[in-house]
Parts: structure tokens; C-alpha cells; sequence
């Protein structure tokens, strides 16, 4: 499947979100485009990692898919179970993280759009809005375990779609799925101008390189795994 570039526009919705949850962006709707090439339907068993409002997960959830959300934010959790409850669809959302709450389980797709963005602090933050962007020195905290995770929390021919930043090095990612056997690549890409986190980290990101004074774009990436 060949990198496709998309235009970006609003989510449309009626999704409500409790204070502290991430709201749907461009990268939400670029995932949210890459699950519609997807071949979803009854019987389907989708992981989402990272609900937030739960808009991807129901975007499965209305093709007839059986989904799981997980999400380590309580008010993320309860505004995924109350949009669910709100567009009468079927949600199965779990509190924790991904790796202990998936139970051994394996599914036919898993998407994931992580924490991702480069942040000073070693440690991830264990509360507030930041624990839904924040993703460490590097931006792979949780990227590189999604990567280390994949293979086993799929089945066989299942597939996984990552969405995160070009900054976090795409790469990287396919080169770790790679190596755990996977065949990956990217599948679509968009540039979409600074957030005000980034806009926020300007100084810092370019005292390590990873972006410079000029930059007022990022790149999104989803990678295609199976």
C-alpha cells in the first residue's frame, strides 16, 4: 500500500469530551482514514490502544465490528463509555494500560494513536491532559512498546495502524516492527502546522535537534503493520 497525502478537515461527530481528554485532531482523522480502507465487519475483533473521546473505536464500532478500548485516563475511559451511550453503539472500554488490560487476547486490528510528542521530562506524567501527549525525551515511550507489543496482541494476518509525528522517527518504527517480523510501511502522511505544545517546546526541541527555530509544520505519519 503506497503513502497517500490527505487534506485535512474537522472530525464530524457530536462527541462530547470530560475536561482533561484529547480532543479529536488531525491526527484522529488521519487514523480515522486509515481505518476506512480497512475491511472491517462482523466477527472483526479491534483493539483500540489510547481511546481518548473514543472516536476511532466507534468508527469500528458502526461498521459491526467487536471493539475494545483501552485507556490509563479514568476521564478518558468515562467519556468514551458516555459517547458510546450517546450514538447507541457497542463499546467494550477498559481502564489501564494496554498491555495488562488486553488479557492475553489477540485481534484482528489494533490502532493506536499514542502519546507521541517529545517532552523534557523522563518520566511520563501520571495525570492531567499532558498523559495524552507527553511521551518522553524522544517521543517513543510508548511507541516502542505498542512496536514491541504488536506481534502478540495480533493474530495471524492481523494488522496494526500507528499514527504519530514524523519527529518521533517513522523509520524508526517501521524498522522495529520490522524486526519483530512484521511487514510494515507508511501508508499516508500530512502536514499539519504546530500545536501550541510544540510551539510551547520550540527552544527545547531545537537545543536537541529535533526540530529547528523555523519549523512551524509537523509531519503525521500512519504506519501500516501486519
Amino acid at each position: 500500500m503506497s503513502a497517500t497525502a490527505l487534506s485535512l478537515g474537522a472530525l464530524p461527530g457530536g462527541l462530547i469530551a470530560l475536561p482533561g481528554v484529547y480532543r479529536p485532531q488531525a491526527d484522529t482523522l488521519l487514523l480515522a482514514h486509515a481505518l476506512a480502507q480497512e475491511d472491517l465487519g462482523p466477527g472483526t475483533e479491534v483493539l483500540e490502544i489510547g481511546t481518548g473521546t473514543g472516536a476511532v473505536a466507534l468508527d469500528a464500532a458502526r461498521r459491526r465490528a467487536r471493539v475494545t478500548a483501552v485507556d490509563v485516563s479514568w476521564p478518558a475511559v468515562l467519556t468514551a463509555r458516555l459517547n458510546a451511550l450517546r450514538h447507541r453503539l457497542p463499546l467494550r472500554v477498559v481502564h489501564g494500560d494496554f498491555a495488562a488490560r488486553s488479557g492475553g487476547r489477540r485481534f484482528d486490528l489494533v490502532v493506536s494513536n499514542p502519546p507521541y510528542v517529545p517532552a523534557p521530562d523522563v518520566l511520563l506524567p501520571s495525570r492531567g491532559p499532558e498523559r495524552a501527549w507527553d511521551a518522553g525525551p524522544d517521543g517513543r515511550s510508548v511507541i516502542d512498546r505498542i512496536c514491541e507489543s504488536a506481534p502478540a496482541l495480533l493474530r495471524p494476518g492481523g494488522v496494526l495502524l500507528l499514527v504519530h509525528s514524523q519527529m518521533c522517527g517513522a523509520q524508526e518504527t517501521v524498522d522495529r516492527l520490522t524486526g519483530a517480523g512484521m511487514d510494515a510501511d507508511v501508508t499516508a502522511r500530512a502536514s499539519v502546522p504546530w500545536g501550541p505544545v510544540l510551539r510551547s517546546r520550540r527552544s527545547w526541541l531545537a537545543r536537541t535537534g529535533l526540530a529547528t527555530e523555523a519549523e512551524d509544520r509537523e509531519e503525521l505519519v500512519v504506519i501500516r503493520a501486519r
